[in-house]
């Protein structure tokens, strides 16, 4: 009996081993995709950094952040992208877009919004803009966004439901609103129109995983009472967001108080204008009573940088709001304003222009601008709950970047690097919703020959029509 036992211990001894490799594989998981060894900023509560660090992603789905030895041990996958030296980072959030108006990019330059909307975007959008101008001008904006690290947009166009096509094919994320103005444009005659449009538009991309359906009404200067009520008792009906141009310029204000006796954000107010998500673009010219109202009504804010400085419009008070808790986002505005959609010069310019307006230079840190441009982006649009920062839980939206170039060395501080020294053309890699839209600057989701080839056709219809 005793030789038995003795067997048996030693036969447990030697299987042991064994057994507990048996469970360790067992405990091991698969997972889509493996991020690994870069340096990681996650943009989580703590503003984390993992130098190194992994990232685990299974579909759409972060499933965790961690060391590589830490996710080596837990998780495996067919396909590892291999980041070491490289920043790994939550997506950027692009707050404000026509991105269809890449195809008048570099048209009327060195003018005031009046002057450039009037005498050369508005005649010229009624000549060109048709479905495949605006599916060729996407194309292109969004071949530029995957190439410069942008995985969300916000848009505000005509014929919105191309604008959806071609996100959708390209794999990026868009929350793409329908115009609402009040003169004739290629997709609608009337306000009425444009109404029915958004409607018909909600409901066709309506619980789509990368497609947002909005509604763009235009402006305070551009509505009247009647039309701004209806947009936002159809926003509240579809549960879908509100984007607006608000308090962009100071003749705004102006024209707002010709129009409605009131400056623009008391004229929204007086309408109880504000959807459960409403994003106001530019916010420039607002006092501080305004600001405590958008606060109360949850309204977010795109400051837009490139697009304020060119036109002349002024300086969003980015510091105010975020002082009074206003979320607030980072957009590059359409191309044809800025004069393009890379969102590392407007998440620098961001910083460097509260710096010298408040002549204080601890104004909008590194990490406080890359905060604005992910997770203040998705919170503005009404999204932190799923995107803007690499946390388990959150939508599988992420970029790598590069950080070999000159200008990047030497690397002491990744999120300073980031913002004052990087740019978009560092970005090597993006995925959207757990997919790899490119991958070491090849783009997989589109044909970028064609893409182009298309936008030099667009752009011979634009030549002509300013002729």
């Amino acid at each position: 009996m005793r030789l038995r036992i003795l067997a048996l211990g030693i036969a447990l001894v030697f299987l042991a081993p064994a057994f507990r490799a048996g469970l360790s594989a067992r405990q091991v998981t698969n997972v889509s995709l493996i991020v690994a060894n870069g340096i990681v900023i996650t943009v989580d509560g703590t503003r984390r950094v993992l130098n190194p660090g992994s990232v685990a992603i299974n579909g759409t789905q972060i499933v965790a952040v961690d060391t590589p030895a830490a996710i080596a041990a837990r998780y495996r996958s067919a396909d590892t992208i291999d980041a070491t030296g490289k920043v790994v980072m939550p997506g950027l959030i692009n707050t404000h877009t026509h991105a269809a108006m890449v195809m008048f990019r570099g048209l009327g330059n060195d003018l005031n919004l009046m002057d450039w909307l009037q005498k050369y975007i508005f005649p010229a959008e009624a000549k060109t803009v048709s479905p495949e101008f605006v599916r060729v001008g996407t194309r292109l904006a969004l071949l530029e966004m995957i190439q410069s690290g942008t995985t969300t947009f916000a848009d505000m166009y005509y014929f919105e439901e191309e604008v959806a096509k071609v996100t959708k094919a390209a794999g990026m994320r868009g929350v793409l609103g329908q115009t609402v103005i009040e003169f004739p444009v290629a997709d609608a005659k009337t306000p009425a129109e444009a109404l029915a449009r958004t409607e018909a538009f909600a409901k066709q991309f309506e619980h789509d995983e990368l497609i947002t359906p909005s509604i763009a009404p235009h402006s305070v200067y551009t509505l009247d009472a009647k039309t701004l009520t209806a947009v936002s008792e159809l926003a509240k009906r579809l549960m879908i967001p509100i984007q607006i141009h608000l308090a962009e310029t100071q003749a705004e204000s102006g024209l707002s108080q010709e129009r409605h006796h009131m400056r623009p954000v008391a004229t929204l107010e007086s309408l109880n204008f504000w959807a459960p998500t409403t994003l106001a673009a530019h916010g420039v010219w607002i006092n501080d009573d305004e600001i405590a109202l958008l606060k109360r009504r949850g309204v977010g804010v795109s400051n837009n940088p490139e697009s304020n400085m060119k036109l002349a419009s002024g300086t969003a008070p980015v510091m105010k709001y975020r002082k009074a808790g206003v979320n607030v986002g980072i957009g590059t505005d359409g191309a044809a304003s800025n004069n393009d959609l890379d969102m590392f010069e407007a998440m620098r310019q961001t910083a460097f222009q509260q710096k010298l307006v408040s002549m204080d230079p601890t104004a909008i840190s590194a990490a406080e601008a890359l905060e604005m441009a992910t997770l203040g982006g998705a919170r503005a649009l009404g999204r932190g709950q799923h995107l803007g920062s690499l946390e388990p839980g959150k939508l599988a939206d992420l970029i790598i970047v590069g950080m070999s170039k000159a200008r990047q060395q030497p690397l002491f501080e990744p999120m300073s690097q980031i913002v004052y020294a990087s740019r978009g053309d560092d970005v090597e890699t993006t995925i959207v919703n757990g997919k790899v839209l490119m991958r070491d600057r090849k783009v997989l989701t589109m044909d970028e020959a064609a893409v182009l080839r298309d936008a030099r056709v667009a752009a011979d219809l634009v030549r002509k029509a300013v002729q």
